[in-house]
């Protein structure tokens, strides 16, 4: 999966050492937990040949996992999973949401209506616990030690930031997104998890004749922006969270980044 997840290109990759990419296939199902585990390696083996580990992205939940740990979830409920799924098909895509805003609203908060399998395991999680998988998660962690951890997060002005979020969406598809899409579902089949993803699900309606591709390119847009609102949201609850205002690639942001790095390096 290259185009829909902005995968760092080959020659930003031959400038800078990425890791934890390409470690799974589109059909293997990968948690949380998972990437944690992962990062967490990367992130030693980084440390340990005396350079310095830079964690990018922007899901709040995996960078919690990769820093304070997640609390062990029940076993999955295969019966229960699958009256969900019933559900979903039976009545229309927000119903399932609509049943865990009852349950968690803060769950609801943070998972799109649109993303079925993370819905349906949040409910899951907190029909099994009898408790709601938000207040689950402040309980037998298993936090990340030994370092110092600087974060930053970017806040540009709301209208620039949406009119980046269109142009990148659109460019996706100019790209060939639907291609992509076409190859993978060709691969992988109709129901892969990660079809269900931003831009992806947009494609595969293309493919569907669901949508035009003008009708496809405005819903991802619409979806990329309500996205980058809940991560906002997200951020803006952390209270370590160091606020950048502007890109990543304005000079002056970078320029206060690598300051606040280098004081935080001197007081370790």
């Amino acid at each position: 999966m290259e185009i829909g997840t902005a995968k760092p290109s080959a020659e930003e990759r031959a400038r800078v050492p990425h890791h934890c990419l390409d470690l799974y296939w589109p059909n293997e199902a990968c948690t949380a937990g998972d990437y944690a585990r992962h990062a967490r390696a990367a992130i030693a083996d980084i440390r340990d040949r005396g350079k310095l580990p830079i964690v990018a992205g922007g899901t709040g939940l995996y960078l919690r996992a990769l820093l304070e740990g997640l609390a062990p979830a029940p076993p999955r409920d295969e019966a229960l999973r699958e009256r969900l799924r019933s559900s979903a098909v039976k009545r229309d895509a927000g119903y399932l949401h609509r049943m865990l805003k009852r349950l968690d609203p803060r769950a609801a908060e943070l998972i799109h209506a649109n993303d079925t399998p993370k819905v349906i395991r949040s409910i899951e999680v907190t029909l099994s616990a009898r408790q709601p998988q938000t207040e689950q998660w402040s309980v037998g962690r298993d936090p990340l030690l030994g370092y110092r951890v600087v974060q930053f997060a970017l806040g540009p002005e709301r209208e620039v930031l949406y009119a980046r979020i269109n142009q990148r969406a659109a460019a996706m598809f100019e790209r060939g997104l639907v291609a992509e899409t076409e190859m993978l579902r060709a691969r992988f089949g109709d129901d892969c998890r990660a079809l269900t993803s931003l831009g992806y699900a947009q494609a595969m309606s293309v493919l569907r004749g669901e949508l035009t591709m003008a009708e496809a390119i405005a819903a991802a847009q619409q979806g990329h922006r309500n996205y980058a609102k809940r991560q906002l949201t997200w951020f803006r609850r952390e209270s370590a969270m160091r606020w950048l205002t502007g890109f990543g690639d304005d000079e002056s942001v970078t320029c206060e980044a690598l300051e606040l790095t280098r004081v935080a390096l001197a007081q370790a």
